[in-house]
């Protein structure tokens, strides 16, 4: 998975960063309100986004150059 975000543009990244924050908010909703089958995957998510936003901060600074 961290090979494949340094391979995305910026507008995949962007559209990437919208589904997993939709994604978490469903996971965390599905938490509080019944059972979960992968509790496991709320702190993926959180990773994942995390990992999303510090690229984009890279490419904002110029410390790393965006694909496309």
């Amino acid at each position: 998975m961290k090979g494949k975000l340094e391979e995305l543009t910026i507008e995949e990244l962007n559209t990437s960063l919208v589904d997993s924050k939709v994604e978490l908010r469903k996971q965390r909703f599905k938490a509080v309100t019944s059972k979960v089958d992968n509790p496991k995957k709320i702190q993926s998510l959180k990773k994942h986004i995390a990992r999303i936003l510090t690229l984009k901060k890279e490419y904002q600074m110029d410390i790393r150059k965006p694909r496309g």
